[in-house]
Parts: C-alpha cells; structure tokens; sequence
C-alpha cells in the first residue's frame, strides 16, 4: 500500500518540532523572542514562520506556525504553538509546557489526523551561555496522544499514547531517555500488489496491533550514542528488537551534518549532488562503531511463515525448515569465515527446530572507526564480519 511518505514524514517532523533546539533564552518582548527563535530554528536547518504574535513575556501563542526543513521543498502547516509558564532561570529560562494545537492535513487521498502535542519542563540556557550544550533545549517529558493515517475512509495507520522521558545530562552524566507507543494498528488489507496481497491474507495479518519501547543515552563530550532498546512488538506475530552503540556523535558533527544537508537542499532535484554526497561520507567517517544488535522473539510468525511456503509447494513445514538448514552453510561459504558458518548454522538448526528468538550481533574487540567500516566494505568484505565481530544465536 502506499503511505503517502510525502505528508507523513512532514507530521511526523511536525509533531517533533518543539523537541529541536530553541537555544537561546526568551527576551521581555514577544517580538523578539520570536525573532530569536526564527534565527535559532534556521541554524538548525528548519525554516520557522508565522502569521501572528499574541501574549506577553509569561505566556504567549506564535499564531500560524509552518516549519520547513532544509531537505524539504515545501512548508509543513502545523498552526498555533502555546509557550506557557515562562519564567527566568540562571539567565535564561524555563516554560512549563510548549503545545501545538490539534491538526488534520489531506494530500494525495491520505487524511492525517495529529492530536496536540505537548512538551513540558523545557529548560532554555542563557544567551551569552558559556556551556556547549547552551545550543540545545532540554525537556523532561513530551506525550502525543494519537496519530492516524486514513486513505479512503479506512484507517491505514494509527498510533496511540506516544511519550517521551528525558533525564539531562548534569555532573559528567549522559542525558538519558526512555519512551515508546502504548498501541499501534495497520490495515494490511490496504494492500494493492496482488502477491502481497496474497501473502498477507495467508498468514491472518489483514490487520495488525502492537506497542514499541526505546531507550538510550547521550553523552555530549565525546559523542557516545548508544540505544539500548527500540522494540517494535506485533501481537501474534513476534518482537524486532534492535540495539547500538556508537561514538563521535557530538555537536560540531550534527552542525555539520546539518550544513551539508542545507547545501544539497538549496540545489535543484535534477543538479548534480555527488560533491556533497562525497563530503556527507566523509562526515560519516568522523563516527566510531562500538557495537550493535537486531533480535527476533518469536510469538508464531515462523511457524506462519513454514506453513504458507510449505502449501506452496506442496510440502510439509518440518521439510521446509530442513531446506533451509541445508542452504545455510552454503549461503556463508563465500565470507570464507569457518567460525562464523558454523556459529550461524547451529543458531538456524536450533531456532527452526523450536522457534523462541534468534539475534545477529556485532561486537567488535576494540572500537572499531567507520573509515574503516566503509574501506572494508569496499576492498575485503569477507574479513568486515571478523572486524565487526559478528556472531548469531538462538533461543537465549
């Protein structure tokens, strides 16, 4: 089906906005404030406009908001955004509560309906802030009540009871978050191409309903970035998990990021772009790979998945997985890893034979530079899987 990516993604920024930095600390005249937040939004690489000013130091309303990020074309309509309970704080400033009002936005056949969203406990730094986190704006928490995609009066996507949970950094300490989706549902009957069609309406997923988990750190200093949950749980079918961990993240390297993508944005979608796609690699290789993970917990998808394939073929399931296991080594033979064959051999025999989890790791001895990562890639990819430390078990 298609999800109208276009819109989506722009609500999606959309109900994130207030979570980009502000940066600087509210002046006593509304004006300027909004000046101010104007320029600070643009360093960030988010055009901030509006149509009306309304309230005073203590509370006020930027009247007909639209964002527009450096990579987009065109501008999001999100409407008016309230900043209440603005008081000072150490030179700059603390607001109770940021909350844009609910919107409904229709383009290509898709109508999306965004509740309001609320961030609260949000700290701005002072101006003249010495501190390298002066740039950032800190929150304690942000919640979204619901979200929904319709196409043709039918629900496609719905989300509900979206929160976020931020603890600052403070005395060396990372900034720390947790958060997630108490429920989601897709209507795969939505489904145009006819295969896949056919695939869903074997395995019963015409409709599907889950929650997702997330949560990580941040450690400004020296980049460190490290998600150690993000967990998309479907119900009767099983949980994708992912985890990773990686350094060199740090602020002069989102600015630059945020530059690069400026530059490739202001050109015209037909210009030639692979100067900046060259530079935006050499970025990438200022980062560091410390380690990452993609788990699967099974909840009967696999079985599902042996049943559908084995009436295919006209086969039993049990023969199914047998093939499977046949292929497996054959498939590594060509990383001309042995260890790693093996490793992933016994974890395939095991999770067929009795479905419960299975988990690709890579964690490498030492951090490993993504220089290196991507030179491997390039010249030796049988040796990256040792490099990186790649193993594979099941049913732990």
């Amino acid at each position: 089906m298609t999800f109208h990516r276009s819109i989506f993604g722009k609500l999606v920024l959309s109900t994130f906005l207030l979570a980009i930095p502000l940066d600087a600390a509210f002046a006593q005249d509304t004006t300027a404030v909004a000046a101010r937040l104007k320029g600070l939004f643009a360093n960030q690489g988010v055009e901030l406009t509006w149509t009306g000013i309304s309230g005073d130091a203590s509370s006020m309303v930027l009247q007909g908001v639209t964002v527009k990020p450096a990579a987009e074309k065109d501008a999001l309509p999100i409407g008016d955004v309230t900043l209440a309970g603005i008081t000072d704080a150490n030179g700059g400033y603390a607001i109770e509560s940021a909350t844009t009002k609910a919107f409904t936005r229709e383009q290509d056949g898709a109508t999306v309906d965004v509740s309001p969203f609320a961030i609260h406990g949000i700290t701005i730094p002072a101006e003249n802030s010495t501190d390298p986190l002066a740039s950032i704006m800190m929150y304690k928490s942000a919640d979204l009540a619901s979200l929904s995609v319709k196409v043709a009066d039918k629900t496609a996507f719905s989300m509900d009871n979206l929160s976020v949970n931020v603890t600052p950094p403070a005395g060396g300490n990372p900034l720390e978050f947790t958060g997630g989706v108490d429920k989601f549902s897709g209507d795969l009957s939505l489904v145009k191409d006819p295969k896949t069609k056919e695939v869903v309406d074997a395995l019963g997923y015409q409709t599907i309903t889950g929650k997702a988990a997330f949560a990580g750190s941040w450690q400004p200093s020296d980049g460190k970035m490290t998600l150690s949950k993000y967990d998309i749980a479907v119900d009767n079918a099983g949980t994708l998990g992912m985890t990773f961990d990686i350094s060199g993240y740090t602020l002069d390297f989102v600015k630059s990021v945020q530059e690069m993508q400026k530059k490739m944005a202001a050109k015209p979608n037909d210009a030639d772009k692979s100067a900046e796609g060259m530079a935006m690699l050499g970025l990438m290789q200022q980062l560091t790979f410390n380690g990452a993970t993609i788990r699967f917990d099974d909840a009967s998808l696999t079985g599902k998945v042996l049943d559908y394939i084995a009436k295919q073929q006209g086969m039993k399931p049990k023969d199914i997985a047998n093939q499977a296991k046949a292929i497996v080594p054959f498939g590594m033979a060509q990383l001309n890893n042995p260890d790693l064959t093996s490793k992933v051999s016994n974890a395939v025999n095991a999770y067929l034979d009795n479905p419960k989890n299975i988990e690709i790791a890579a964690k490498p001895a030492s951090p490993v530079p993504f220089a290196l990562i991507m030179a491997g890639a390039m010249s030796n990819p049988q040796e990256l899987t040792k490099t990186l430390g790649v193993t594979v078990n099941a049913n732990q």
